[in-house]
């Protein structure tokens, strides 16, 4: 005979790690897509991170003494302003590491562009790739990839030109370090000089400008191109200085060559473009809500290379409002692919990401995601929610599962619970309001092979639904 009291089924307790789940949960059946093979002759990536270890070993230094040094309670821990290093932080770090102070703030400026450390207000802490420093080959070749990315800043500009000037080249060298890359060995800086004076021009007619100030008409127009190079020179000279400060490049007898590290770097840019660009759905085009749909479908690593490339084609600005947009609809799929993309857009998302966090339906991933910035494992952020929030979250996970899932992914979902009891579960499902709760709980209910457990379920499904206890 069947008793008619639910069984007290026990769920095992296991770290629940939800926002893994819902991508997990719609991808089982995805295609592998064989992995882009870098050009003949780039080292192995073990190899590169050496390169990149010797070029930030004096920004590791000045992190690890900072974070040795400078914790909080300690004798001139005092935060600087900005996260800079005051004067007399920098004194008395070159005394301990046998430096100049000139030698520090540069390895300290080089240790924030990098990841090293982090800035977070007024205050600086070592970040996560200093963590990992000497056990994660990735981490270092992503801080060195960060430094690369922010070579403009990470070497001082010509003080005698405009700043827009300055821009103008900025924008144009990614072209100019695409044709180095396809070189694939020394090229002449007079041939860059013209790639570069050929993008400018280029960006100049994109914003419909007409050349300014006193010069020949326009029938005239090479021996404008000639005063542009004049000007272009300088600022071509010093984007080389800066990309071989950063250790992307060499140059020598009027030649530029790229370094493994940044010819590597070039073509893992070039390729994240080509693959979204490539993708079926055109994720690079799309919408934030469209490009996060087609990457539902990828494995996690295919998956940031879209973001990455999407993120690379818009404002930093605008692409996270447009992700948090996305992460306000009612898709809880995609809730949780928004925040996975905001992970690789990482510091600069997080003013908006802290002022979302209290917004309900995404409180939760913004806890989340402001826990891992902050350092914690990936497997203990969960610790920061409250109970109640770890059910709300609980349960929209489901709802992304019952939505593109399968029932059988449904029902393993109940071990990431953090109730010891299904009734437990089931209360505080009640009590927490989710407006999905009904959807969830009829398909569970439907999906779960316990009858006993399937009839509790739709019990409180029904209870939700009439408001009834």
């Amino acid at each position: 005979m069947t008793s008619r009291t639910p069984r007290d089924s026990r769920l095992r307790l296991v770290r629940p790690r939800p926002l893994a789940a819902t991508s997990q949960a719609v991808t089982q059946h995805r295609t592998r897509r064989p992995a882009p093979r870098p050009p003949e002759g780039t080292p192995p990536p073990a190899e590169l991170a050496v390169m990149a270890r010797a070029r930030l070993a004096g920004a590791a230094r000045v992190a690890h003494w900072a974070g040795a040094s400078l914790r909080p309670g300690r004798d001139g821990a005092a935060p600087d302003d900005k996260g800079t290093l005051s004067h007399a932080t920098a004194e008395r770090a070159a005394a301990d590491l046998g430096l100049t102070a000139a030698q520090v703030s540069a390895d300290w400026d080089t240790a924030r562009l990098a990841g090293l450390v982090e800035v977070h207000g007024d205050s600086a802490r070592p970040g996560w790739r200093l963590r990992a420093w000497h056990r994660d080959d990735s981490a270092v070749l992503r801080g060195w990839v960060a430094l690369f990315d922010a070579w403009s800043l990470a070497y001082p500009e010509p003080a005698d030109r405009e700043h827009a000037a300055v821009a103008e080249a900025v924008s144009g060298m990614p072209q100019v370090l695409s044709f180095l890359q396809l070189s694939a060995g020394p090229v002449p800086v007079e041939q860059l000089l013209d790639l570069l004076a050929q993008r400018v021009t280029e960006l100049r007619t994109e914003r419909c400008e007409v050349p300014y100030g006193p010069g020949p008409a326009p029938a005239e127009a090479p021996l404008h191109g000639a005063a542009e190079h004049t000007d272009l020179a300088p600022l071509l000279d010093w984007a080389l200085e800066a990309l071989a400060y950063v250790g992307a490049l060499t140059c020598a007898d009027g030649q530029a060559t790229l370094t493994p590290l940044g010819s590597w770097a070039v073509w893992v840019k070039l390729e994240q473009i080509c693959v979204a660009a490539q993708s079926p759905a055109g994720n690079i085009e799309q919408n934030a809500e469209a490009m996060l749909r087609g990457c539902a479908q990828l494995r996690p690593n295919a998956a940031r290379a879209e973001y990455r490339a999407w993120l690379a084609a818009r404002t930093v600005g605008s692409a996270v409002t447009q992700l948090l947009d996305a992460a306000r609809g009612e898709d809880a799929l995609l809730r949780g692919l928004a925040f996975e993309a905001l992970r690789v857009v990482g510091a600069p998302a997080e003013p908006e990401v802290r002022a979302v966090a209290a917004e309900t339906p995404l409180r939760p991933y913004a806890l989340l995601w402001l826990a891992e910035y902050d350092g914690t494992d990936p497997e203990d952020a969960y610790e920061v929610l409250t109970r109640e929030e770890a059910t709300w979250l609980w349960v929209d996970t489901a709802a992304a599962v019952a939505d593109h899932g399968e029932a059988p992914l449904l029902v393993r979902h109940l071990e990431s619970a953090v109730q010891p009891t299904v009734p437990q579960l089931l209360d505080e499902v009640r009590a927490v309001g989710h407006p999905r709760t009904v959807q969830v709980l009829v398909a569970l209910a439907a999906a779960h092979p316990d009858p006993a457990l399937a009839r509790a379920v739709r019990r409180a499904a029904f209870q939700v639904h009439t408001g009834g206890s």
